[in-house]
């Protein structure tokens, strides 16, 4: 079972949605690419899920729960203290992440006062704490624990957006050590990201999203790759992809698709698809199970 919910209205600038999986059964599963980010909670506890350029497969147990916060493209890049383009095709324990010692709530020894607790505060510095593995969740979860976790996990991203003062450090040194304090080295998320996303999407090519922004080529590379993690290449790949999946699952021809999501011809569209999910787009449209960003 799957379910998005849609953000606070605080936070829908930077987050796509709330969402949550329980597993049904054992399987593996497959998530494609969205420039996405992903906060979630899941059997082995708090970790980001990185922007992926390809099909990340997943193993899933009988009864697994996973609740997530996924953040827009271009709207994480300030938030876990580390360059986004090291967290590409990663999934990271919070723990080995600068910004734990702003969530330090969610690496409490007790799984019970985190479910309670909906209000975070920054830690004072001290070293961060281990992340807490805990079991997979029961085959029957109640809706309260969804509830709270979802919760939790929002407040959580409050947090983060209240403090975006993390310093940004190569993600190897950020898991050796814990930050002894929070300094302003983190560039802000860029205000151009969305824009820059909606171009490229609609057909845009970079050096007419270059020249609209006024930058040159590798200015925009630098920003793309800050900002979303991706060059602007591949950015543009995924994003296309993402229009082609919704036109697809809407029922729109493939001809069609192709020509609207800015695919050279049909042929363009299934190799792309291909390489970036695995499997063919009519695999993809009616959507199977493995294609939800479900991330472990």
């Amino acid at each position: 079972m799957y379910e998005e919910r849609p953000p606070a209205p605080d936070l829908a600038a930077r987050v796509a949605c709330h969402w949550h999986q329980v597993s049904e059964s054992g399987s593996t599963q497959f998530v494609v690419p969205d420039a996405c980010v992903d906060l979630i909670w899941g059997p082995g506890g708090l970790f980001v899920a990185g922007p992926d350029t390809g099909p990340m497969p997943t193993e899933m147990a009988t009864g697994d729960v996973f609740v997530g916060v996924r953040f827009r493209p271009g709207a994480a890049s300030d938030l876990f203290g580390v360059p986004l383009h090291t967290l590409r095709d990663q999934r990271v324990p919070l723990s080995d992440l600068p910004a734990a010692a702003l969530l330090a709530p969610l690496t409490a020894p007790e799984p019970a006062t985190l479910l309670a607790s909906t209000t975070l505060h920054p830690a004072a510095p001290h070293p961060r704490p281990a992340l807490r593995a805990e079991p997979p969740f029961p085959a029957t979860r109640t809706a309260p624990d969804l509830a709270a976790r979802h919760a939790t996990l929002t407040a959580a991203t409050r947090t983060l957006l209240t403090h975006l003062t993390i310093p940004a450090r190569p993600a190897t040194e950020a898991r050796a050590t814990a930050p002894a304090r929070l300094t302003d080295s983190t560039p802000p998320a860029d205000p151009a990201a969305p824009f820059i996303a909606r171009a490229l999407r609609h057909g845009r090519s970079v050096s007419e999203v270059a020249r609209d922004l006024g930058l040159s080529e590798r200015q925009l590379r630098r920003r793309s790759l800050t900002a979303f993690g991706y060059a602007p290449k591949t950015l543009q790949r995924i994003v296309r992809f993402q229009r082609a999946l919704r036109l697809a699952r809407a029922g729109v021809p493939l001809a069609t698709v192709a020509a609207e999501a800015g695919y050279a011809d049909q042929a363009h569209l299934s190799h792309e698809v291909k390489r970036l999910s695995g499997v063919s787009l009519r695999t993809l449209a009616p959507p199977p199970s493995f294609v939800l960003r479900l991330l472990a």
